[in-house]
């Protein structure tokens, strides 16, 4: 019988190693590219930007726009504050409420999973739509001017359940499983022990996914939120944007340009909220690559 021959990295000549080497660094150059630009953008002058236009090379560079968002220092210190209480605080409840409960419905053995699937289920379909929302965080569980109000909404999510029982079917063999019960331990134990440790590369996921989630809300916080001192930074940027708009738009229809309004970085403001709300998540994202690596290989097959 002939015996089929395997392929390997070392088979790939030297030139096409080199051509997908350069292909890959010019991908990672043209993903990085629009970044760089947006930070260039938000370092700009507002005069050249409206005389000339965006530019890779602008005719003068100015902080104003960030100076303008700093102006109130300690509030946008308290914004980010809230955002990394909320976000820290999210993902561990998201990912034990999520990670338990997919566990749960994942295992065969467990006489309740088809109901409890469906409880899952039913919320993806039909949802209780915004009135009901706000009825039930606002006047059942009063928790308008809470921080639970940014937390508990997206801690918990049917698509995530269901994407981390797939990972755990697929994943974790019954024969893991089948032998912590016969050397006597008990669910928690399996579920702690054995089970979370094979699976960082899927809560890794899911942690981010939620992390994406927290960091960018400002929805919630919009709905329950009125003290200033709870409002996380993607609103109080929001809430920035909205009041330069405002500003502008009133001195054109009143057709007032006052020194206030001319000097008004609304181009590059717009900019600098990219680059405030996209840093810290670009800094984040390297510690839960390798898990994403590490992911690409889990249940493959070794001969």
């Amino acid at each position: 019988m002939k015996r089929q021959k395997s392929y390997s990295y070392m088979d790939i000549s030297k030139g096409s190693n080199v051509l997908f080497n350069v292909i890959l660094i010019v991908l990672s150059i043209l993903a990085v590219i629009p970044f760089i630009f947006v930070v260039i953008i938000s370092l700009s002058d507002e005069a050249s930007i409206v005389s000339k236009g965006y530019s890779f090379v602008p005719e003068s560079w100015s902080s104003h726009a960030y100076e303008y968002i700093f102006k109130n220092g300690a509030d946008i210190l308290n914004s980010y504050g809230i955002s990394v209480i909320v976000t820290v605080v999210g993902v561990l409840i998201g990912l034990a409420l999520i990670a338990t409960y997919a566990y749960v419905i994942s295992r065969q053995t467990y006489p309740y999973r088809k109901f409890f699937t469906l409880v899952a289920l039913i919320p993806m379909l039909f949802g209780g739509g915004l009135v009901g929302n706000y009825l039930v965080v606002a006047r059942l569980l009063n928790l308008k001017n809470s921080i639970w109000a940014l937390i508990l909404p997206l801690a918990m999510s049917p698509f995530y359940v269901f994407v981390l029982k797939s990972f755990y079917r697929t994943s974790i063999p019954d024969a893991i499983i089948e032998s912590a019960k016969i050397d006597g331990a008990s669910e928690l134990r399996t579920f702690v022990s054995i089970v979370l440790p094979i699976s960082k590369a899927g809560l890794a996921t899911i942690g981010l996914f939620l992390t994406l989630g927290y960091w960018n809300d400002w929805y919630n916080a919009m709905l329950y939120i009125d003290e200033q001192s709870l409002i996380p930074i993607q609103y109080m940027l929001i809430r920035i944007e909205n009041n330069i708009n405002f500003l502008a738009q009133l001195g054109s229809q009143q057709g007032i340009v006052s020194e206030v309004t001319r000097n008004l970085p609304s181009e590059t403001v717009r900019m600098a909220i990219v680059v405030l709300t996209v840093a810290p998540i670009a800094c984040v994202y390297p510690f839960f690559q390798k898990y994403f690596v590490g992911g690409l290989t889990l249940g493959a097959v070794k001969e």
